[in-house]
Parts: structure tokens; C-alpha cells; sequence
């Protein structure tokens, strides 16, 4: 019973990653079709992770009156509703209206399913689950491409959203696998603290500060690979450039899966440390002035795996860190601190990299690899003296 709960946990958490990979994938061609400029995807994309941080704000007091399996249900519902939404829109102001449950959808099936399972589970099996999240950001674009093949984009969001009929149908019947832990968990989350009380936790705004940090970089190197070889490496083809967009995935998900099979022996903190050392040699080797584009190439490789861990481990160590008491409102504190780290620092390094060109790029990592190990440590002694 026990492994097929969380045979459904990984699968919730791949129906978390399709949507997130279509705008990008998709975007080329619905410009086009609704006639706006290419710079307009931006606003899509910050709407739908505005929504995603209301909704990761609002998932502590949604935790505190409802098991997380309805709040799966009800969140896989709005994320079908939006896929339908953007699949049925024939101008680009209608997709700001299914921005809503797309957005909304998301946060909250991050942050509550990230909280039981930090609850009820090894540090191992939260790696894995972010690997999953993976597997899914990279169906979506092969959806997308099939789609633009065989139909047009509409079919991309409308398949991708009968697969969540799918997986919702799935977690439906699955409903009674989650009764072995539904007392303890109602018993703790009825005691939940809040978002202003969590924050009086020491700690926990470093914490915070670092997970922006960390996904700063992240999403930076998600949004700015191939325009880095673009315009730092010659002679590449543009096929060659746009494939290096998924460096940063495969490394991300090679990291997870490895720390999949070692986290339990190594722990949390050391998981983090070992993580972002491997970061920074990656980012290292992409800074080596080598014209060929292999070094960089395999640089962004490691640099995706060092960061594999971070993500989960930071969350995996909320409530040992803070107490489980507190670990639903920070966990969804932490949601909303990514989500504004993804979205905003992505943007400011645009902004920089015309003003002094896109070889600054490793140079931008480099700060918020930094930063993030800076501030956990600084958290880690903290937490020390409060303990002791």
C-alpha cells in the first residue's frame, strides 16, 4: 500500500512538471498565431507565476482545513482547466484569463505535496520526486513538437491536458492508499503554524533568502544557455544552440537521481554542501576562455546536476530544521521566495547582459552560488545556537 502511494506521489509530481515546459516549447508559433511580438511570453509566463505565488502563500492555511489528497485533486482540476483555457484561446488576451487556474493549480499542489512528503518520508525519496517533476518538464516539449507536427499548438495544451485527465483519474482511485497517514497528518496540521508566526522562526527568512537565491540561478540558466552559446561560442548551428536548452534538465535530473541513491547516507546538509561545490566547478569550467563549445557544454551539465539537490534537500530539512509545527507554512514560504527568485532574476539578467554583454553569465551564477551556500550556513549556525 505504502509503495503504491507513492507510486501516485511521483506521478502527481510529473503531472506537476508537463505544464511547465509548453509555453516555452510552444511559444514560437503561437506568437505568430496571435500576432504580438516574441518579448510578449514574458508576461504569460509572469502571470502564471504570480498566481503560482498566491497560491504557494495560501497552501499553509489550505493544509491546515484539507488533506493534501484534496488538495491534489482540486489543483490537477485548475491545471485542466488552464491547459484547456490556452487550448481553446484565439486571442492572446484570453490567455490571461486562464493564467488563473494555471498558475493557482500549480502552487498548491507544489507546496502541499512537498510538505507530506518531508513529513512522511527520507530525504531520499524527496530527491526522486524532484527527478519526476523533471521527466514530466521534458514530456511536454515532445507533446508540443508532436503536436506542431500533426495539428497546431492548441493540440499540444489539449493533449497535455487529457493526460492530466488521466493522472487525476488515478489520484481519484487512489484516494483510500492515503488513510495510513490521513490521522497523523490531521492531527499535526490542525496545530500548523502560521506564515507571520513561521517567520519569527530563526532561521527561516535566511532560509528564505537562500532558496531565492538558488532559484535565481536556476531559472537563469533554464531561460539563457543556448543565448549564452549563442553568443559566446562561433559557428554553431542554430538546431546545435537550441539543443543546449536542456543542459540544465539533464543535469537537474541526473543530479536528483543520483542523490536519490545517497541521500540517506550522506544527509541533507552534506547533500547541499557536496551540490553546490559540484555547481561551481561547473560554472568554473564554463568560464575557461575556450573557444569549442564541449567544455561549456558539459560545464552547464554539472552545473545542473550540483543543483539537483539543493532544491529538495532544503525543503526535505524544514521540519527537522524548524519543527514540524512550523514546516507547512515555511514550506510554503519557500515555494513563493523560488517562484519570485524564477521570475524576476531571469529578467534582471536581460536587462544586465545588454548592457555588458552575455559572457557575464557565469560570472551571475557564480554570485547566487554563493549567496545560497552563504546564507545556509549562516542558517545552519543559527540554528545551533537556538538548539543549544
Amino acid at each position: 500500500m505504502v509503495s503504491l502511494l507513492l507510486a501516485v506521489i511521483y506521478l502527481i509530481f510529473i503531472s506537476l512538471g508537463l505544464p511547465d515546459s509548453l509555453l516555452g516549447s510552444g511559444w514560437p508559433t503561437m506568437q505568430t498565431a496571435f500576432g504580438v511580438p516574441s518579448s510578449y511570453a514574458g508576461y504569460v509566463s509572469m502571470a502564471i507565476s504570480f498566481m503560482t505565488i498566491i497560491s504557494a502563500l495560501l497552501s499553509p492555511r489550505m493544509i491546515r482545513r484539507f488533506h493534501t489528497k484534496w488538495i491534489v485533486i482540486i489543483s490537477i482540476l485548475l491545471t485542466i482547466l488552464g491547459l484547456l483555457g490556452f487550448s481553446f484561446s484565439a486571442s492572446y488576451g484570453m490567455l490571461f484569463l486562464f493564467v488563473i487556474p494555471y498558475g493557482l493549480g500549480a502552487g498548491a499542489i507544489d507546496a502541499s505535496v512537498n510538505h507530506y512528503v518531508a513529513n512522511h518520508y527520507s530525504g531520499s525519496v524527496m530527491n526522486f520526486l524532484h527527478c519526476f517533476y523533471g521527466v514530466g518538464a521534458v514530456i511536454s516539449p515532445n507533446i508540443m513538437a508532436l503536436a506542431l507536427s500533426k495539428a497546431r499548438w492548441n493540440e499540444g495544451y489539449r493533449w497535455t491536458a487529457y493526460i492530466q485527465m488521466g493522472i487525476l483519474l488515478i489520484c481519484i482511485l487512489s484516494l483510500p492508499l492515503w488513510k495510513k497517514n490521513e490521522g497523523d497528518a490531521e492531527d499535526e496540521t490542525n496545530e500548523d503554524a502560521g506564515i507571520k508566526e513561521a517567520l519569527k522562526v530563526p532561521g527561516v527568512i535566511l532560509t528564505l533568502i537562500a532558496f531565492f537565491a538558488y532559484c535565481a540561478g536556476e531559472a537563469t540558466c533554464f531561460l539563457w544557455t543556448s543565448s549564452y552559446f549563442a553568443g559566446v561560442k562561433e559557428g554553431l548551428s542554430d538546431e546545435l544552440i537550441a539543443s543546449f536548452g536542456s543542459l540544465i534538465f539533464g543535469g537537474l535530473m541526473l543530479g536528483r537521481l543520483i542523490s536519490g541513491f545517497v541521500s540517506n547516507k550522506l544527509g541533507d546538509r552534506l547533500l547541499i554542501r557536496i551540490g553546490i561545490g559540484v555547481e561551481l566547478a561547473g560554472i568554473l569550467l564554463v568560464m575557461l576562455p575556450i573557444r569549442y563549445y564541449l567544455p561549456a557544454a558539459i560545464g552547464f551539465v554539472i552545473i545542473g546536476a550540483g543543483m539537483g539537490p539543493v532544491y529538495p534537500a532544503i525543503q526535505h530539512m524544514a521540519p527537522v530544521n524548524f519543527g514540524k509545527r512550523n514546516s507547512a507554512a515555511i514550506i510554503g514560504l519557500q515555494m513563493a521566495s523560488a517562484y519570485v527568485g524564477s521570475t524576476f532574476m531571469p529578467m534582471v539578467f536581460g536587462i544586465l547582459q545588454q548592457q555588458t554583454g552575455i559572457g557575464i553569465m557565469p560570472f551571475y551564477l557564480l554570485l547566487f552560488a554563493i549567496l545560497n551556500i552563504a546564507l545556509l550556513e549562516r542558517t545552519y549556525v543559527v540554528l545551533k545556537k537556538r538548539k543549544g
